[in-house]
């Protein structure tokens, strides 16, 4: 949060299992357009019950396009090859969300799927893999990596793609150290942390026609690596770099949100907002102020209830009054987030203004919210 919040990214999920650590971050200004659906955690050690293997899920809603986010740990070590496959589908067959009209996460739109899968690299020698590691000569070594051989016989995994493996394996390395495996064990290196995906309508496009529209959803890889220079673990991290293109499904946020319309009286602000026909309000629904460059929902300089603070509404012009007499008056940039208690999401945003300025009223005139 503190190298993002600048970058006007904000955490808006997260979800945790044991060390499985899963965190969304958005831009603000997509906030209204994004519905966090549910988390949910799939442990699968231990016959289930402990959460040291297993997959942790945030499921969203992207501009009225269904996304999952699954972050996994798989059972280690050579011979657990078909254990590591059997928690991969059961960590997907556990993925049902009940109550939000999408019957299974295979109708998803798009699934990202990454994290230590724990698939090794078969029959090749510790000596051989070591040389070519060394010579860079990375794709010698592609045929046995153990996820390539189960795509070659499982028609579901195989719709799951991964960018090329054009970086060193990330695992096993002694810690503190880029050197790769020396304790007594020596084991030998495998690219274990990987980064899926799965296109729903990329698998419809594979029968479209040059007469029929192109999918209006899609996702291309920029960039698939490791990272070399972080020492603490004796993984490597690994990121992916997408760019996503899509036609929304949704473009006109529940609620809309007047900074220009604010007016500041006797220490109270005075918001005013607008609703779309089908927005479902709720008595727990609140407006935050915030900081541009705030780290997550909740770090809001002052909020208020709609339900308790509400002053008029008409002809879908609704009204509420924030108190704001212990916000210090300064020149920073400030926006107000309408929350969804329903939805459990950001609805609606105001474009960013200048903070609070108390400029003595001319005669006739009350004091402004100075722009």
């Amino acid at each position: 949060m503190d190298v993002l919040s600048p970058l006007s990214f904000v955490k808006i999920s997260h979800v945790r299992m044991q060390g499985l650590l899963l965190m969304v971050f958005v831009k603000y200004q997509h906030l209204p357009f994004i519905q966090i659906l549910s988390t949910k955690s799939t442990p699968t050690g231990l016959y289930g019950y402990w959460g040291n293997k297993g997959g942790v899920n945030i499921f969203l809603k992207l501009y009225g396009y269904y996304v999952s986010i699954i972050n996994c740990h798989l059972p280690p070590h050579m011979a657990n090859n078909d254990q590591r496959l059997e928690h991969f589908d059961r960590i997907l067959e556990m993925q049902n969300f009940k109550g939000h009209d999408v019957p299974n996460i295979l109708d998803h739109d798009l699934i990202l799927w990454f994290g230590d899968m724990n698939f090794r690299i078969e029959d090749f020698g510790l000596h051989f893999v070591r040389e070519c590691i060394k010579n860079q000569c990375y794709s010698d070594l592609w045929e046995k990596d153990q996820l390539t051989i189960a795509k070659t016989h499982d028609p579901l995994l195989r719709e799951f793609l991964e960018g090329p493996l054009h970086f060193p394996p990330t695992y096993k390395f002694d810690k503190n150290s880029n050197n790769y495996d020396t304790s007594e064990k020596k084991r030998k290196p495998a690219w274990t942390d990987r980064i899926l995906w799965r296109l729903k309508r990329q698998l419809q496009a594979r029968s479209f026609t040059p007469s029929l529209p192109a999918p209006s959803f899609t996702l291309s890889l920029k960039s698939y690596k490791s990272h070399m220079m972080y020492s603490i673990s004796d993984h490597k991290p690994v990121t992916g770099t997408f760019d996503l293109e899509l036609k929304p499904l949704l473009s006109v946020p529940l609620i809309t949100m007047m900074a220009e319309g604010l007016w500041t009286m006797e220490n109270e602000m005075l918001i005013s907002y607008s609703s779309t026909p089908d927005f479902l309000s709720s008595p727990w629904d609140w407006i935050g102020l915030y900081k541009v460059g705030m780290r997550h929902i909740n770090d809001y300089v002052s909020y208020v209830w709609v339900g308790d603070n509400q002053v008029s509404f008409g002809d879908n012009l609704k009204q509420v009054y924030m108190n704001i007499c212990d916000i210090p008056e300064n020149e920073d940039q400030y926006l107000l987030c309408y929350y969804s208690n329903n939805l459990h999401s950001v609805v609606g945003i105001s474009k960013p203004f200048k903070g609070i300025s108390w400029v003595k009223p001319k005669h006739g005139s009350e004091p402004g919210w100075d722009e």
